[in-house]
């Protein structure tokens, strides 16, 4: 039987994307070939247990939320998470998929929604953009970007402008916290007319950077 090794698996609001507030199980998975310089899931690099397809179901199923996010790391690093996301959509779950971007995306489920970072600059790993992944993206997915500073945000406005992002998906502008204000991001969305949704973590509100949140 397939199985992946496994961070936690948590019952919580979702924090981000278009789906933020709606009670949410989160599956995340160990492991991720990246290293971004605002990472807040380090403990999520090495830590886990393996579990086959069907125990993650079964722990899934404790929960009454019909919401389900499968996150890492990077959960694309491991190959039979296309087979969960598939088995999570047949048992009738709402899916999203939260990746870094720099892994294809072109095989996972039609039936999930793809949350896909572009990485920036600031976070030290623009280079493992992957950015044929756009040719899949539709807009029942979201692209976002995760803002250092203003060098960030101008580099993002430069990538959405050229790439004409907004016709593909809806798009997400997101400030590291503790390092750009979300006051003065929304400002500059606001003076040059961004076609973007600005969000803060709202997990991080409300319980700040615990893990299983």
């Amino acid at each position: 039987m397939p199985s992946l090794r496994i961070n936690e698996i948590f019952h919580s609001l979702q924090g981000e994307t278009k789906r933020m507030g709606l009670p949410t199980v989160f599956v995340r998975l160990t492991g991720c070939p990246l290293r971004c310089s605002y990472c807040d899931t380090e403990y999520a690099f090495h830590d886990g247990k393996s579990m086959e397809i069907a125990e993650i179901l079964r722990e899934v199923g404790k929960y009454p939320a019909r919401c389900v996010t499968v996150t890492g790391g990077e959960p694309l690093a491991q190959k039979q998470c296309l087979m969960l996301l598939e088995a999570l959509c047949d048992k009738g779950y709402s899916v999203s998929i939260e990746t870094g971007g720099a892994l294809d995306i072109s095989k996972i489920d039609e039936r999930v929604s793809r949350i896909v970072d572009i990485k920036t600059p600031g976070s030290m790993e623009e280079e493992k953009n992957l950015w044929s992944n756009l040719d899949w993206m539709n807009d029942r997915d979201e692209i976002k970007f995760v803002l250092m500073d203003r060098a960030d945000y101008e580099w993002a406005k430069s990538v959405l402008e050229e790439r004409k992002l907004s016709s593909i998906s809806p798009v997400l502008f997101s400030p590291v916290q503790g390092k750009l204000s979300p006051k003065d991001l929304a400002e500059w969305i606001l003076d040059d007319g961004l076609d973007v949704r600005m969000q803060v973590q709202l997990h991080k509100l409300l319980w700040g950077n615990e893990p299983g949140h």
